[in-house]
Order: structure tokens, then C-alpha cells, then sequence
């Protein structure tokens, strides 16, 4: 064992002695500093002294003096400037001279001093920099350096705070505002200017200080912040960003803004504002893109003709075009059958003689409709029928009953957008047999959808149908209206379906089919009309109607007319208060979900979560599904928020009760509706094989969603495990089929994802049939098993092809050189970076998956539109030269 050392003897006196030595080492810190620096502390040191002295010349002297030293040092702040910490013992002394001295200008400029002193030497809290500088000269604020002004930006946000508390006069801090915003904007740090006109509540004043230099910059700051305040500051930003835009001539960009705000006036100001035809074509692609009706007047283009031409192009008549363009580019024309999907030689199962199975042929059919839609040709349904095998040799005959009525509706899925090949569907509208005639009219629907026409061949049609004997026929043609109209707000919709709702002896699946459309032809639109309308017919059915599967879409069609509507929803929710105790919280949950959806409101997710928390008693718990779902509608806006669901979410799923964890692989679905992300795959496959069958099959079904049309090789793979695994089980099977076909969805040139232009906007009737099919989903044994299976059709409302189309000044597709690669954030950063990373160059047309993002790779061409996606129209470049 080793001595233990004495500390009396020399040893340990030389150890304590060079203790000692360390402690007494910053004395000696003087004679370490400089000349340069040892003077300059001398100087302040003697000026200090003077500032203290009666006379008032020495005084300013020194003033003088302090001041200039101060300001060369600050300009640049890397490190604690040399002069602030030579005064930093003496800070106390030139506070107690300043409240000696007499009001004077010397006090002013002694206070300028102390204000930047107090920078790094006041107390946490006390603002002294701030109460300095307002009694203080009042001089160019910038000359102190950037740091002071940061500090002060600070101090003004809490000071504003406190003084609108005591509701003090804040006169004296708005020019100090002014002053710090203008340094800000010189010195290209605008989103610091942002933020502090927020906390002051004065957005307007950006309006003086942006210039042609920073005004995009500001706006994508306001924008990328208006995610994240509470209504309605976020709208007020998203106002005032418009107004720059407007100010500055980017029409594009104030068009987005436009359309966020769900402004028509501003949509309509853009048109009348700008005058260039050209950009107003471009206007009109991206207004259809967002799938709202809008008519153009002669106020927005005079010449008639021209105003025809681009009404066409608002109303959609050449989506079916562009998409085919696209579909012979990348040579996908050829029709795909159900096999090919399913690739069973890949299997390696002996599998015994193929069996007309009608859940297995209802399935094909989906698979299908989805596979081939839009490519107006399959090797199914638009087969001619052969004259010797008769009708009864067609595939939509090989279906049994209601299984009739998805095949014909699929004929309308596969015609998608084709608006000219409705013949088609002629005879069989008019059939004898009535589960083919109802399939034929939801088809009319489907073809039309998205699509607007002067004519309105689709409610033409269907409107004489919807009182039809049969009830069947009775709700594909209101389902076929909803998805037709769905956002155009149609008055004459209203008179022909407010008497099938108001009507207390129609059967309840009717009345549902017809709350839901009405919601969805009114979607986001709050029309008191209707919710009144929606809510006297819930109030009419009693308790045993109102346990049926079905009555979910009513309060779903009343949550619709609210999409993203925010505090609006509130007299409409007080209303539902007072509804059949049955439905009463899932009509609560499904307000609260459609009204904040995409608006990634923090408080309204919480809300949410404390609902999924509760363990209840089975039969009162049917209103968690909705709530767990409205978790995704509200977080899906934007990426942070939709990580921390996932997040949550996995949370629900351990500790939640069975129904909850059947809805959450729909809410994860929704997250990552089109875009394949690893952790929820892997999640999703996970739950594919959980022991309770209907967790199982919502897994499935949204496998398929977070894949639809990407083709994804990884789930491509999972699925066709599941369909081995699930051999034997028909309706696990008929799921697996059902995301097989999602996956493949237009041989991957669709996506469903609502959100589009860079994901700066939400398309409100694309999240409208999502989230109808999700809420079918919740029971999906007696909904998607059940006969109402073509309620899968409702997805056709969010389906777009995924592509960038690049059209020349008479809209002739051209094919031009891009560059494609993941979208960068690059809102608040510095200089000119890159907004793409990892691209790769391709020509146009190209396809845009999830997350990704393309510009243009040659000067020979100006795109009329900041958004390259869909149609863009380019204009030839007068200063381009070969070289």
C-alpha cells in the first residue's frame, strides 16, 4: 500500500504552494496583456475619471472618446470586444454618474454608452440596454454593431409584451422598430426583421422596407412561419406576403398565396393585375391543378375567344392529354391485366385450378380500375362484348350482384378525364340489369371527375336518377354528383339533394351518400345551409340507424364543409352538441379533425392525443377512430409535425385500446400518403400479420396508400408475401389485392398525394376522398367487405399524375433538359443556395416523386411559373445565344 504523503512535508507545501500560484494566476493577467491593449484600458480607465469631473468639456471629451472606441470594436462582434471588458468593473460607477448628471446632451450620449455596456452587463431580465437606448441620443442604431441590435430586437419583444399588459403607450418602441427593421433589411438578415414585426404585431411595416433584392426571401420566411402561428396571425402573414408579391409583379408566387388563403378576390386581382396573356394561361394550369371551380369575366380577359381558351384549361379538358403525353414518353401505354400486378410465377406455390372466385374477380376489378385508369384502354372492361359468348362472357358479368356495380364504375376509372368517351358507358346506364346500371352512372361520375364543363354532361345524366325505385342506382348516382362536382359548389346540387336528405323515410345508406356528397361539392366552404341541413337529418334517425356503419359519413359530410376552416367550425360544433348520444363525440372528433386538418395546430393534437388516452367501455369508444385519424389530418402539413405523429402514434398503438389500434395504420397512411417512408413501411408491415384481422387489413390498405403510384420494389415484395400468407383468408386476400393495385396506380405515373406546389398547398377535395375512404376503413368489414366496396372509387378525387409537363407559347408539349433532386429547405438561409441536392438531368416530360423537386437545366427557356410541376409553359429566352 503506498505511503500516504504528509501534508506538512515539503512535497505537499509545494503542491498547495502551486495551488496557491494558479489561484493568484489572474493577477498577473495585466502584465500578459499587449501595449496596444494595456493603453487602450489605461485610456478608458482615465475617461472614466473624467466622465466623473464637473467639467462639462472634459466630460464630453471622454463621452467622445468611450464612444469611438466602442464603435470600432462592435462593429464586427466575433468575440467580447476589448473596451466592453475593460468597463465592465466600471459599469456601476457610470450608471450611478448617470442618474447625478443633469438633463443634457451629454446625459444622452452617456446613456448610448451605457446601453451598449449593458449588452453583455446588465442582469438577465432587466432590459437596461433597451431603457438606455430610449433616453439615450437616439443615433444611428447600426453603428453599434449587429449584436447590440439583435439584443435590442430582444428586449423591445418582451417590453412590447409587458407595456400591452398594462396598456402603456408603445409609441416610443414603434420607432425603435423602425429603426432596427430597416437595419435588418440593409444587412440581408430579413428574417430577423420577420420575426420581430411578429412579436410587435406589425406586419405592415414590411411593406416600407422590402426591396426588389430581398422581397422573395421575406415572403418564404413569412410563409414557412405562417405553419407555425396560431390563427389568425397566420393569415394576417400570409396577407401581407401576398401584398409583396403583388407589390413586386411575381404573380406566380402571389397566386400560390392566393389560393392558400382560399381567396377569390386575390385569385381574381392576380388575372386583372397582370396583362400578359401568356402568364394568365400558366395562372389557369395552376388553378386546376388545385381542383377549385373558377369562372373567368371579362374584367380578367377581355378578348372572348381567349377567355374561352383559358377557361378550358381552368376547367381541366386537357388533363387527359398532358397525361397520355406523358404515358407514351415513358412508354407505358400497353395494358397491364391483374397478373401482371400480382406476379404469382414469383411465389413458388403450387397453386390447383383457377376458380371464378366473385371476391377474387371484385378484387381484379380494382385492381384494374386503379392499374389502367386513365389510359382509356384495359384488357377487362373495354373489351367489346363477343357476339357469340354473349353479354354474359364480359368480365362485368362475371361479377355477382353489387360486385356488377364496382366493375362498370370501373370503366368510368379507366376513361378517367375523358370527358369525350362517355358513349361509352351508354349501354349500360340504360341496362336492364340494376347493379350494372348503378356501376355505369357512379362511372359518369368518376370520368367527369375533376373535370368542368359548360354542359355539365354529368349532372345532366345522373340528376334524374337520384330518385330512383331502386336504392342502389339511387346512391352511386349522389356518389357520382359527389365525386363530379366535388368543390364547385353547385346550388342546383343543393335543391336536388336536400330533399333525399330531409326525406325521414329514405333508407339511411342513401341519406349518408347524400350528406357526404353534399359535403363534398361544398367542401371547405362553410354553408351554413347545409350543415343545418345535415344536422336536422342526423337529429331525424333514431338511435338503432345511427349504430349502423353508414351513419359515419353523415357527420363526415358536415365535417367537409369545414376542411381546414379553423375557429369557423365552432357554432356548427356547439350545434352537434345537442345530437343523439350514439354519434354526438364521433361527430365532435370529426369537426375537430376536418376543421384544423393541414393547419399542424400543436393544441388541437394534444386534444386529440388526452381522447385515444381514454380506455373505454366497448360501443363507447367509436369516436377514437376519428380522433387518432384527425392526429394525421392536422400534423401532415409539414414535416417536423408529421415525424412527431409518427412518433405519437407508435405510442397509441402500445398502449391503446383494440379500435385505436386499428386506426392507426390508416392515420399512418395519411402521413405518408404517396411517399413510401422506411420506419412506417416497416411499422405497416409489422401490423400486416397482427393477430386481430381488422389491424391486419388497415395495414394492408394503407401499404397501398403510402406506395399508391410509385411502384415501389419493397412493398411490391411485402405484398405479394401477404397475398401467400393470406392465401386462405378471402378478405385479407381482397386487401392485399386492393393495395396491390394502389401501388401500381396509372403503372406509377399517379400520386394521391393532396399536397402540391412545392407541398405549399393543400388541394381541399383530393384530402376530401382520402379521408372519406379512411373513415370507411374504420369498419371496414361492413363497408369495404360489405357492399359498399366502390366507396374505394372516392380516391379517384385525389389522384394527379405526378409529372412536369413542359409546354411551348401554344401549348404544344416540347421537351426540354431538367434537373431532378431532392427539395432542399432553403428558407432563411444565406446567399443563392441549391434548392435540389443529389439531381439528376433528364428531358420532359419527367415524373416528380415524393419529396423531390425540378428546375430547369438550360438558359435556352424562361418557365413562366417558380413551380415546376404539372404544365409549365416556357417562353423562348431573347437572350440566349447558341454557343
Amino acid at each position: 500500500m503506498a505511503p500516504v504523503p504528509d501534508p506538512k512535508s515539503v512535497g505537499g507545501g509545494a503542491k498547495r504552494d502551486g495551488a496557491t500560484t494558479k489561484v493568484k494566476a489572474p493577477k498577473k493577467k495585466e502584465e500578459d496583456l499587449s501595449e496596444e491593449d494595456l493603453e487602450l484600458k489605461q485610456n478608458l480607465e482615465l475617461n472614466v475619471e473624467r466622465v466623473q469631473d464637473p467639467n462639462p468639456e472634459l466630460q464630453k471629451a471622454a463621452l467622445e472618446s468611450m464612444s469611438q472606441e466602442i464603435r470600432a470594436s462592435t462593429s464586427s462582434m466575433t468575440s467580447v470586444p476589448m473596451p466592453l471588458k475593460f468597463l465592465r468593473p466600471h459599469y456601476g460607477t457610470l450608471k450611478d454618474c448617470h442618474k447625478k448628471m443633469a438633463e443634457s446632451d451629454l446625459k444622452k450620449l452617456l446613456a448610448d454608452i451605457l446601453s451598449v455596456l449593458a449588452l453583455t452587463m446588465s442582469a438577465e431580465g432587466e432590459r437596461e440596454s433597451l431603457g438606455y437606448r430610449l433616453t439615450g441620443s437616439g443615433g444611428d442604431i447600426g453603428s453599434w454593431g449587429h449584436e447590440y441590435v439583435r439584443n435590442l430586437a430582444g428586449e423591445v419583444a418582451v417590453e412590447y409584451t409587458i407595456r400591452q399588459v398594462q396598456e402603456s403607450s408603445i409609441v416610443d418602441l414603434m420607432d425603435l422598430v423602425r429603426q432596427i427593421v430597416a437595419f435588418h433589411m440593409k444587412h440581408n438578415t430579413e428574417t430577423e426583421a420577420v420575426d420581430l414585426l411578429m412579436d410587435v404585431e406589425d406586419l405592415d411595416l414590411l411593406l416600407d422596407h422590402v426591396k426588389q433584392t430581398n422581397f422573395r426571401r421575406t415572403c418564404n420566411y413569412l410563409t414557412s412561419a405562417a405553419r407555425y402561428r396560431p390563427w389568425p396571425d397566420d393569415m394576417l402573414a400570409l396577407d401581407i406576403a401576398y401584398m409583396i408579391y403583388m407589390k413586386y409583379k411575381a404573380y406566380p408566387n402571389a397566386l400560390q398565396i392566393a389560393l392558400l388563403l382560399d381567396n377569390m378576390q386575390y385569385v381574381k386581382q392576380v388575372f386583372t393585375s397582370c396583362t400578359n396573356l401568356l402568364r394568365k394561361k400558366q395562372f389557369c394550369y395552376m388553378i386546376s391543378r388545385h381542383g377549385i371551380t373558377f369562372n373567368l369575366d371579362p374584367e380578367m380577359v377581355e378578348d372572348e375567344v381567349d377567355r374561352q381558351r383559358l377557361q378550358d384549361i381552368v376547367n381541366n379538358t386537357k388533363l387527359n392529354e398532358g397525361y397520355l403525353t406523358l404515358a407514351r414518353d415513358v412508354e407505358v401505354m400497353e395494358a397491364k391485366r391483374p397478373e401482371d400486378i400480382y406476379k404469382a410465377h414469383l411465389l413458388r406455390v403450387s397453386s390447383g385450378p383457377v376458380v371464378d372466385s366473385a371476391r377474387q374477380n371484385l378484387a381484379a376489378t380494382f385492381v384494374n380500375a386503379f392499374v389502367n385508369a386513365g389510359f382509356c384502354q384495359d384488357k377487362l372492361v373495354t373489351v367489346p362484348i363477343d357476339s357469340t359468348s354473349g353479354s354474359d362472357g364480359h368480365w362485368i358479368f362475371k361479377n355477382k350482384d353489387d360486385g356488377k356495380t364496382s366493375a362498370a364504375a370501373s370503366l368510368g376509372m379507366i376513361l378517367l378525364w375523358d370527358v369525350e368517351a362517355l358513349d361509352q358507358l351508354d349501354k349500360y346506364y340504360t341496362s336492364s340489369d340494376i347493379p350494372v346500371s348503378a356501376g355505369a352512372l357512379l362511372g359518369i361520375g368518376i370520368v367527369n371527375c375533376g373535370i368542368k364543363s359548360d354542359c355539365d354532361p354529368a349532372l345532366a345524366l345522373l340528376e334524374e336518377y337520384i330518385n330512383d325505385e331502386d336504392s342502389s342506382v339511387r346512391i352511386c348516382a349522389i356518389m357520382g354528383i359527389g365525386i363530379a362536382y366535388a368543390g364547385s359548389q353547385n346550388d342546383q346540387i343543393k335543391s336536388s339533394l336536400f330533399p333525399v336528405l330531409n326525406d325521414t323515410k329514405a333508407p339511411l345508406d342513401v341519406i349518408a351518400f347524400a350528406a357526404l356528397s353534399l359535403g363534398m361539392v361544398y367542401v371547405g366552404s362553410c354553408n351554413d345551409e347545409v350543415a343545418q341541413s345535415i344536422i336536422f337529418a342526423l337529429m331525424d334517425r333514431n338511435a338503432a340507424d345511427l349504430a349502423e356503419a353508414l351513419a359515419r359519413f353523415l357527420p363526415l359530410g358536415l365535417g367537409l364543409l369545414y376542411l381546414g376552416k379553423q375557429e369557423s367550425v365552432e357554432a356548427t360544433a356547439e350545434s352537434s352538441k345537442t345530437l343523439c348520444e350514439k354519434i354526438r363525440k364521433y361527430c365532435e372528433m370529426t369537426l375537430l379533425s376536418c376543421a384544423y386538418a393541414g393547419t399542424g395546430n400543436v393544441l388541437k393534437v394534444q386534444e386529440l392525443l388526452a381522447q385515444c388516452g381514454e380506455h373505454l367501455e366497448k360501443g363507447g369508444d367509436i369516436h377514437q377512430g376519428p380522433a387518432v385519424l384527425g392526429i394525421a389530418m392536422i400534423a401532415m402539413s409539414e414535416e417536423l409535425g408529421r415525424d412527431m405523429a409518427i412518433r405519437s402514434l407508435e405510442h397509441v398503438l402500445q398502449y391503446g385500446e383494440q379500435n385505436i389500434q386499428r386506426a392507426v395504420p390508416l392515420a399512418l397512411g395519411l402521413l405518408c400518403i404517396s411517399n413510401p417512408k422506411m420506419n412506417v413501411v416497416d411499422t405497416l408491415s409489422r401490423l400486416s400479420h397482427d393477430t386481430d384481422s381488422e389491424v391486419a387489413m388497415a395495414a394492408i390498405i394503407s401499404l397501398g396508400l403510402i406506395g399508391a403510384g410509385t411502384n415501389n420494389a419493397r412493398i411490391a415484395g411485402m405484398l405479394r408475401s401477404l397475398s401467400s400468407f393470406y392465401d386462405k383468408k378471402a378478405s385479407l386476400l381482397f386487401c392485399v389485392r386492393i393495395a396491390q393495385g394502389l401501388l401500381h396506380m396509372g403503372k406509377g405515373l399517379l400520386t394521391l398525394n393532396p399536397y402540391h406546389s412545392n407541398r405549399v398547398l393543400l388541394s381541399p377535395t383530393a384530402l376530401a376522398g382520402i379521408v372519406t375512404l379512411l373513415h370507411a376503413c374504420l369498419d371496414i368489414k361492413s363497408i369495404i367487405l360489405g357492399k359498399y366496396h366502390f366507396v374505394l372509387y372516392f380516391l379517384v378525387l385525389a389522384m394527379q399524375p405526378r409529372m412536369m409537363l413542359t409546354v411551348d407559347e401554344n401549348l404544344k408539349p416540347i421537351s426540354v433538359p431538367v434537373r431532378v433532386g431532392q427539395a432542399v429547405d432553403v428558407v432563411g438561409q444565406a446567399g443563392q443556395p441549391r434548392t435540389i441536392t443529389g439531381f439528376q438531368t433528364y428531358e420532359t416530360p419527367v415524373l416528380l416523386a415524393a419529396g423531390e423537386r425540378a428546375e430547369l437545366a438550360t438558359d435556352k427557356y424562361i418557365p413562366l411559373s417558380p413551380i415546376l410541376e404539372g404544365f409549365v409553359i416556357l417562353r423562348k429566352n431573347p437572350h440566349y445565344r447558341e454557343e
